[in-house]
């Protein structure tokens, strides 16, 4: 792609984003998601091949009705209180309706099948910014809105997100499917705690991000798609590969790793809110998502491939591993200790 085509459709990103993040009224927010969503179909469509244009056509779709969805529930509600402030959204079918629309644009349940056929039909980097910051200005709508929404309603799609989240991403060998499944895992964590601590939610996201870009950046250096490609990428790079297996842990919730200190937070909070079988399902829930994460760290680094494969063994590399990706394997792996000075800012 023309260096400068990236740098307009990389500035138009971080412009919408700031956008809506920053908005008070509701077209601006609105105005802000549609420049995130035409700014990054040319990022998910630049390598022309008929899975990358599929995966373009089917999120313009999904976001375009999610988009329409937020317009609609901000005039409902505009029509009725003469609101257009994000925050004095008070009506409930305005509620209801955004609701929806925002479970659309971050691949919620039951809206979720749109998420993974995206992810797996764009490239690794394209990837990243869709499980990461992509998400963001949804969280924040959802973030300023929370005191709005049905909570039994965020509370089932919490449920069934984990549930589907984990049980869809058992049977995938293509990683990019699998860490698909693994955002909508995430996303019921976080949509779970956010009528009762959303500040909870935000350190959730946060965290979450840290991990799964050392993930994608790990995989983007090894060039590795697909399990059986993981297999033999060990020798190449077995240090990258070693923090590659922490990572996967942390992001399945390991102590004493970065990614127990968000779940630890929410079950402690879901419990002081009188939910404690509520915690106990996430928590038993999360047993799902735990499984492919040791397989694939187990396919990473742990073992050699027990069978013939067609891929020959990769050369070891001497190429110096990215300061930054060195930082975010630190960060994603080793934030624990310091959650005292985390939690006293909650």
């Amino acid at each position: 792609m023309n260096p400068q085509a990236k740098l307009i459709f990389t500035t138009s990103l971080i412009l919408g984003t700031t956008m809506t993040i920053s908005s008070n009224h509701w077209i601006t927010a609105w105005a802000g998601l549609e420049i995130n969503t035409l700014a990054i179909l040319p990022l998910i469509s630049k390598s022309h091949h008929p899975r990358a244009i599929e995966a373009a056509t089917k999120y313009f779709i999904i976001q375009a009705a999610a988009s329409a969805l937020v317009l609609f529930s901000s005039m409902t509600n505009a029509w009725y209180t003469g609101q257009w402030d994000i925050t004095q959204l008070t009506h409930p079918t305005s509620c209801i309706i955004l609701t929806s629309a925002l479970a659309m644009k971050l691949g919620l349940v039951p809206f979720h099948f749109w998420f993974p056929e995206v992810l797996q039909g764009s490239q690794l980097t394209t990837g990243l910014l869709l499980s990461t910051a992509m998400k963001l200005p949804p969280i924040s709508l959802l973030f300023m809105t929370s005191p709005s929404l049905n909570p039994t309603l965020l509370a089932y799609m919490a449920i069934m997100s984990t549930a589907l989240g984990g049980w869809m991403g058992l049977n995938q060998t293509q990683i990019r499917k699998i860490l698909a499944f693994s955002s909508i895992s995430h996303l019921g964590w976080m949509t779970i705690i956010i009528q009762y601590n959303p500040k909870l939610t935000l350190l959730n996201f946060y965290l979450y991000t840290l991990m799964t870009a050392t993930v994608f950046m790990s995989l983007n250096t090894n060039k590795t798609s697909k399990l059986s490609t993981l297999m033999t990428a060990w020798t190449k790079t077995p240090a990258l590969n070693s923090m590659l297996l922490l990572t996967l842990l942390s992001l399945a919730g390991l102590p004493p790793l970065t990614g127990f200190l968000p779940k630890w937070l929410i079950i402690q909070e879901l419990t002081k809110q009188s939910m404690v079988p509520m915690a106990m399902l996430m928590s038993l829930l999360s047993m799902l998502g735990l499984f492919f994460y040791l397989r694939l760290a187990y396919c990473a680094t742990i073992t050699l491939p027990p069978h013939t494969t067609n891929h020959a063994k990769q050369w070891h590399t001497n190429k110096s591993t990215h300061t930054s990706m060195a930082i975010l394997a630190i960060l994603s792996t080793s934030l624990l200790p310091i959650s005292p000075l985390i939690t006293s800012t909650i």
